[in-house]
Order: structure tokens, then sequence, then C-alpha cells
């Protein structure tokens, strides 16, 4: 299985209710009828490793699918739609990684 991980950092302006509210709904339903698709999470930053420190990153998201290809083929057709949405929650550029998921329980 492999991770698709979009991480935001610390570094500018996210507006959560419109990425939690609009964004990710019309992400999950293009992007969830691909195959090998198997879930998503979005994590909210909400600290440091020192109490009272800002997160690393204001947001996360993980796509999990069965293979970068099948993410690929789900993504490519609405890349221009989902990237263009991107000024609408947020002025970073988001970090982002593709992981094989070596443990999941």
């Amino acid at each position: 299985m492999i991770k698709i991980s979009i991480l935001y950092p610390n570094s500018g302006r996210f507006d959560m209710d419109y990425y939690l509210n609009k964004h990710m709904p019309r992400s999950i339903d293009l992007l969830g009828k691909g195959k090998g698709y198997r879930g998503v999470s979005v994590e909210r930053g909400l600290g440091g490793a020192t109490p009272g420190s800002p997160p690393a990153h204001v947001a996360m998201c993980h796509y999990l699918f069965d293979t970068a290809e099948d993410f690929m083929a789900a993504f490519l057709p609405y890349a221009a739609e989902l990237q263009g949405d991107m000024p609408n929650y947020t002025d970073i550029a988001p970090i982002i990684q593709v992981s094989e998921v070596a443990i999941s329980r």
C-alpha cells in the first residue's frame, strides 16, 4: 500500500474550515472513485514537540492507494481543478511525499 502525504508547513495562511468543508469533500468525491483507493485522513496540527510550541505543519492530508500509479491515474484528470482550488484555502506551498506503508494496524 502507498501513502501520498500532502503536508502544509505552518508558514502562512490556511483556512481549515474551507479545506475541511469544501476542498476535501470534492477531493474525496473525485479521487475516491479511483482504482486502488483505500481511504484518506486529514490532520490538523495542534502543537510541536515542546509544550506550547506551534505545530510544524498546520494540516496534513494522507491518501492511501494500492500503488502510486493508481493514485496518479485517479489524480491527474482532476489535478487542474484541485490545484486551482488551493488559493481558496492557502498560500502555503505543500510538501508532497509518497511512502510505502510498511506497518498498518
